[in-house]
């Protein structure tokens, strides 16, 4: 026990002071921690990570720990017991949920400022868990909850491949003094959960939007010839940080002539030259929350007549998947006739040709969307189809190198309670001529 607490202790001594992120309710937060013990039926523990000693940039909490807690604190860690029933001696056990703080370090502090910590008065009001307690807990109220009833299995962070995550390597003690107990992921519960945001998580989304959106408006105005793609990208992430995001979602992607036909380019370090298309892939992160938002525009200012011809099409893809949507029936992948994916993907097919007369549908090479939220591929379940709640992306593209020309339209959608499909990014112009009038300044 002594080992674990002087482990916890050198790990934690980087921990840095709350945030100024825009949290949710305490009762969200609550709401989900219960959501999540009632599918689990078992004890979940969860750790964060913990801060780097020597690390320079901002800690980002782990998405599924600030989901079911709201906190910041690096290297903290939460326990939720649900509630069993009495069976033979066993009594009956209440739901419990514990959130574990590690030790205040003043010398730490002096970098970071204050910590709030399992002493701090408020401690429980302020984090909104049932009870707080001191990281050196952990181990004597994971083992009485496992001997209090239920399965001895405990849902944590497990990797995928076998490897071992810190809540693993955390939880190892338990291996030594119960043989009996299994440990089994919590991912994929969780990634059903957050499939469906909730109205709070909804609004923060609509921030991130927005924000993305006005860089976007910003970027319409000052892409020029000889503007460089980096300009253009330090701009954007001014727009946005000055209405209070605090980081991209993904690494900005300004990619003019052959680099609008490469999917991930990030470098953008080329100059943009005149009759040249360019791919605009940005958006940001407001209090944890990602939107993801694409536009294509002429360098110029103006489209030749093949980039309209190719852009009309992409345009026309995205709204053919809006106009097939039908809440709980239609899905984002697959091959069905429920697939929005298969909608953008023949309309493609049946619209325009490359220069030596195939089909262009050979140049959409990604998927039609995925989900947004703590994570600007935020995990869901695609097996279910779309409905309330869900928040998602649709980015048709047409990426053709041997024209230089690539075309991406992405915009960011959510699903009203009454099942309407809402296009939140809807402020950025995607019609040809309204892009075009847009760059004028009109």
């Amino acid at each position: 026990m002594r080992k674990l607490l002087f482990f916890f202790l050198f790990l934690t001594l980087g921990c840095v002071a709350a945030s100024a992120l825009e949290r949710q309710s305490n009762a969200d937060y609550h709401a989900r921690r219960e959501a999540l013990a009632r599918k689990a039926g078992g004890v979940v523990v969860l750790m964060a990570p913990l801060e780097p000693m020597d690390s320079v940039y901002e800690f980002r909490q782990e998405n599924n720990f600030y989901y079911l807690s709201g906190s910041t604190v690096p290297g903290a860690a939460l326990l939720i017991a649900p509630a069993v029933d009495a069976q033979g001696e066993t009594p009956a056990r209440a739901y419990s949920e514990i959130l574990f703080l590690p030790p205040r370090n003043a010398r730490a502090e002096k970098f970071t400022g204050p910590q709030l910590g399992a002493d701090s008065p408020d401690a429980a009001r302020v984090t909104g868990f049932d009870r707080v307690a001191e990281m050196s807990k952990l181990p004597e109220e994971v083992a009485r909850v496992l001997s209090s009833g239920g399965r001895p299995l405990i849902y944590t962070d497990v990797s995928s491949q076998g490897e071992a995550t810190s809540s693993v390597q955390a939880l190892d003690f338990l291996k030594r003094t119960n043989s009996f107990v299994f440990f089994q992921d919590v991912k994929p519960m969780l990634s059903s959960l957050r499939t469906a945001k909730d109205t709070g998580e909804i609004a923060l989304l609509h921030k991130a939007v927005d924000a993305s959106a006005a860089a976007h408006l910003a970027a319409l105005k000052a892409v020029k010839p000889n503007v460089t793609e980096y300009e253009i990208s330090g701009l954007m992430q001014y727009e946005w940080t000055r209405r209070g995001c605090e980081r991209p979602s993904y690494a900005p992607i300004v990619g003019s002539g052959h680099n609008s036909t490469v999917l991930h380019y990030s470098e953008d370090v080329n100059t943009m030259k005149a009759g040249d298309v360019v791919v605009i892939d940005a958006a940001c992160e407001y209090s944890m929350y990602a939107a993801d938002i694409t536009r294509t525009l002429p360098v110029s200012g103006h489209f030749t007549a093949r980039q309209r011809e190719i852009y009309d099409i992409v345009l026309g893809a995205q709204q053919a998947a809006m106009d097939a949507f039908q809440s709980g029936k239609s899905f984002l992948g697959g091959t069905g006739d429920t697939s929005l994916d298969k909608v953008a993907r023949d309309y493609i097919k049946t619209h325009g040709k490359d220069l030596h007369g195939q089909p262009l549908d050979q140049y959409f090479i990604h998927g039609l969307g995925h989900y947004i939220g703590l994570h600007v591929h935020d995990p869901g379940d695609y097996k279910v189809p779309l409905g309330p709640g869900m928040a998602f992306t649709i980015e048709p593209g047409i990426y053709i190198p041997e024209e230089n020309l690539g075309v991406r339209i992405e915009d960011d959608y959510v699903v009203d309670q009454d099942g309407k499909l809402i296009k939140l990014s809807a402020a950025v112009p995607a019609k040809a001529e309204d892009v075009e009038r847009a760059m004028a300044g009109k």
